[in-house]
């Protein structure tokens, strides 16, 4: 078990190329949103495999799980921090069922915005 975290620079000129190749929902990718977002700047979550990415002015940094455990303990900080500086918005799920699921159960449902059912 571990977590491995890779940085390095941007393989786009902007966020919309995670938006729209590297991190869909299709992958079962969320966009973890917040008041910095902007072509420069954007995060994502993938709780299907534990996946965390950060794209902030060319730089990413892709976060890589091995268990869930893991892999909440990374979004709750990651989430902290953001709520820290009052940049926290919600995690959007982006429409996907799977995703809803995978962030409820995880414990995420009050963390979350744009759900498509209603959960306890």
């Amino acid at each position: 078990m571990a977590i491995r975290r890779n940085s390095g620079l941007h393989v786009f000129a902007d966020r919309y190329g995670y938006d729209f190749r590297e991190c869909r929902p299709l992958d079962g990718w969320a966009q973890l949103d917040t008041k910095q977002d902007a072509p420069y700047y954007g995060n994502w979550v993938n709780p299907l495999t534990f996946e965390l990415l950060s794209y902030c002015e060319g730089d990413v940094t892709h976060t890589e799980c091995d268990t869930a455990d893991e892999f909440k303990s990374e979004l709750t900080a990651s989430i902290a921090w953001h709520r820290e500086r009052e940049y926290f918005i919600g995690i959007d799920p982006c429409m996907s069922l799977a995703i809803e699921a995978a962030l409820f159960q995880m414990g995420f449902a009050s963390d979350m915005h744009g759900t498509i059912t209603s959960r306890p």
